[in-house]
């Protein structure tokens, strides 16, 4: 911890601050022209791993779109359409969505200038378990839009 700062500041700065970074992400990401983010293409289908081993299908729909949020936001709860322009369109904002949670976790460090070395664990747990989670499903939902655009 770099900077002593009395509990009370840090508690603060940690309650304010994890919100408005992970939704200053969200925001900032959804303002990026879409042509900036083309996702790698992958040959290799893991969607059955994911489904087998993480069991993503029982939880993927319970987590929140950040995206819907904002206006110009794609929203990625449901296909809409199954045109390939359309399926094209959501498979990059899976990648958009994928790097805003990236972006977060990069992010996370700052937090470590004011918290004690056991705070910085906290924020380091919640910070994973926030955004892993997400990058997991706009992983699934890419690979399962590559086997779409495929057929």
């Amino acid at each position: 911890m770099p900077t002593e700062l009395p509990i009370p500041w840090i508690i603060a700065l940690n309650a304010l601050g994890l919100p408005a970074l992970q939704l200053g992400c969200a925001w900032a990401f959804t303002r990026m022209p879409a042509d900036w983010f083309d996702p790698p293409l992958s040959s290799r289908d893991r969607s059955p791993a994911y489904e087998r081993l993480l069991a993503i299908k029982r939880w993927k729909d319970r987590l929140p779109d950040g995206a819907s949020w904002f206006k110009g936001g794609f929203a990625k709860a449901s296909l809409r359409q199954r045109d390939p322009r359309h399926l094209h369109d959501f498979r990059r904002e899976t990648w958009r969505g994928e790097l805003c949670h990236w972006a977060v976790l990069a992010f996370i460090p700052v937090f470590f200038l004011w918290n004690p070395w056991w705070g910085d664990l906290v924020i380091a747990l919640y910070a994973l378990a926030a955004n892993l989670p997400c990058i997991l499903v706009q992983r699934y939902n890419r690979q399962r839009l590559n086997r779409a655009l495929r057929r």
